[in-house]
């Protein structure tokens, strides 16, 4: 790898990149180190020389050659000259062509399951990071760019690189365009209560007649909220507001080294527990109904499971979007996750006091490095041109940091033990934990693309709660979440048949096209109580109006 292509990783990944060729390296000396069978490397490199002399021969013989293609979704050669000059067309066969080869490779590796993912991920972002469209020598809309502009174009595009550095870290959209209450997180509505741990918001009704049971929003502490309520016409905040519920909304604090001591217990009894509360004596309701998203799902469940062992029935339902709860097969965060490293990385946190979010950021960013990091290496700094605006694009360069003590306790019990979704495998706030012994009514909605949420995995722990619907949306983890009813677009599916594995759910599952939100919220209304009169104020006598939407505390920016 060249020093400007590890320089350009490691700015992205902060401390993943410094260990990102560790990683590759440490990968395939394990595999060298092991004795193994060398049919599948002969029988690779044989393909590769028999793929390679089939190219050369068309290049002799003055035909265009294609051996090789792109996977489904890699749209780095869509130009044209990737195929019809012959020059190009050699970078790109050659580049596919070995990577093919280095990917047949690794495949035929004697490992155990967890160190053969761990050497197919780090090979793939080496190639990835090694692609002919990273340079500007071997990419040919770059150096039409530079021709068309008279070389202004690599000017630009060295200021951008410049700026990234100040700044370390990616740019992926024009952040000058957003700013928080004004065109983002805009759903009006007031901090009606606060901690050290959280804000609590209660967002202002839309409707004359709201639901006698308040919704409570549990988003993911490791993002900020308004992934929930972007720009009005893909709010799922205003969707719930404008369905007649009375919506409170937990905006999670973004940590500093002062606050390593918040635990796992807090998040649950001073977060979720506490809005709980603060909830139903504002909305004057005896119970409410939870909706959650991600590792706020995860929360949602310790805290119901608290809530079981006690006997608090005050949650009526409870919504879980992508959430894992059964963390045996965490997907392609997997590789990331293994005593050493994890060990590695608890001692680090505990040195720092946080888990520093924008390496937390880079993390999730490198499970889709070709549109994630190095699309963005291409378009800002080798065509010199500034990253359009989109708002889910400015949210996720908006990351947060994680207290030590909560994060430790997270990734050990979760990921790396699994602890959870055995029963009594934990002790949240004082009590076992049990998921099995929940009875509340819970709605499981994951997506079929997840590659943060496994949709398999997600399902394996939506069949631990007795009570469930399970539903599968189309697209990822962000984008099967966040579709409009009024856009009408992707799919989900419903109604498969439960008990024999998510294969044969999704077989006997009923496809329906559109948005799962009128679904979802037809599911809620059975669970909501009856109909009655808006409230005209936020908040009450004991919990009055601290500041307007969206709070102090979703806008303190990691610097």
């Amino acid at each position: 790898m060249s020093t400007e292509t590890h320089k350009v990783m490691e700015m992205f990944a902060g401390k993943v990149g410094e260990e990102y060729l560790d990683n590759l390296n440490g990968a395939w000396k394990q595999l060298l180190d092991r004795p193994h069978d060398p049919q599948g490397w002969v029988d690779a490199i044989t393909e590769y020389q028999k793929t390679s002399m089939e190219f050369w021969s068309g290049i002799l013989t003055g035909q265009t050659s294609t051996q090789s293609s792109p996977a489904n979704g890699d749209r780095r050669f869509i130009a044209e000259e990737w195929s019809e000059s012959p020059v190009f067309n050699y970078i790109k066969e050659s580049y596919l062509i070995a990577s093919n080869m280095l990917n047949k490779l690794v495949a035929n590796a004697p490992l155990d399951e967890r160190s053969q993912a761990k050497l197919e991920f780090y090979t793939q972002q080496y190639i990835d990071a090694l692609s002919p469209t990273n340079f500007a020598a071997t990419n040919p809309e770059v150096i039409q760019q530079a021709i068309e502009t008279k070389g202004q174009s690599l000017i630009d595009g060295l200021q951008n690189l410049l700026g990234d550095l100040e700044k370390g870290r990616i740019t992926m959209t024009d952040e000058s365009a957003f700013t928080l209450g004004e065109n983002l997180a805009v759903t009006e509505g007031a901090v009606v209560f606060e901690n050290e741990i959280m804000q609590l918001i209660q967002y202002k009704p839309l409707t004359e007649k709201v639901a006698e049971r308040p919704t409570l929003i549990v988003p993911p502490c490791i993002n900020k909220f308004y992934i929930l309520d972007l720009q009005p016409g893909n709010s799922f905040v205003r969707y719930a507001v404008e369905q007649g519920q009375t919506v409170f909304l937990i905006s999670w604090v973004n940590a500093e080294k002062e606050q390593s001591h918040l635990s796992w217990d807090n998040y649950v009894g001073d977060g979720v527990l506490k809005a709980v509360e603060v909830a139903k004596q504002i909305s004057g309701a005896s119970k409410v109904n939870a909706v959650s998203w991600c590792v706020g799902g995860t929360i949602l469940a310790s805290a119901l499971g608290v809530m079981t062992a006690r006997k608090d029935t005050s949650v009526a339902s409870a919504t879980f979007l992508t959430t894992l709860t059964n963390f045996e097969d965490p997907g392609d965060l997997g590789v990331f996750i293994d005593e050493a490293q994890v060990s590695k990385l608890v001692q680090q946190v505990r040195s720092e006091g946080v888990l520093n979010g924008k390496n937390l950021s880079t993390t999730f960013n490198m499970l889709r490095s070709n549109d994630l990091i190095w699309s963005y290496v291409v378009n800002n700094y080798l065509k010199g041109q500034a990253p359009a605006p989109f708002d889910i694009l400015y949210w996720n360069s908006d990351p947060t940091n994680l207290p030590a003590e909560m994060y430790t306790y997270y990734i050990t019990n979760m990921y790396l033990e699994n602890k959870l979704c055995q029963p009594n495998g934990l002790e949240v706030c004082g009590e076992k934990v049990d998921l099995s012994k929940i009875k509340t009514p819970c709605y499981f909605l994951s997506c079929i693309e997840d590659h943060i949420a496994p949709w398999k995995s997600t399902f394996q722990g939506a069949e631990t709660f007795p009570n469930h619907e399970f539903v599968l949306g189309a697209s990822g983890h962000i984008a099967g979440v966040i579709n409009p009813a009024a856009k009408n677009r992707r799919n989900y599916w419903l109604g498969g048949e439960s008990g024999k594995g998510s294969d044969h759910w999704l077989e006997t599952a009923e496809r329906q096209d559109g948005s799962w939100w009128p679904h979802w919220s037809e599911w809620l209304k059975k669970r909501a109580g009856k109909q009655v009169d808006a409230p005209q104020t936020l908040g009450n006598d004991s919990f009055q109006a601290i500041e307007p939407a969206p709070g102090r505390y979703v806008k303190k920016r990691i610097n």
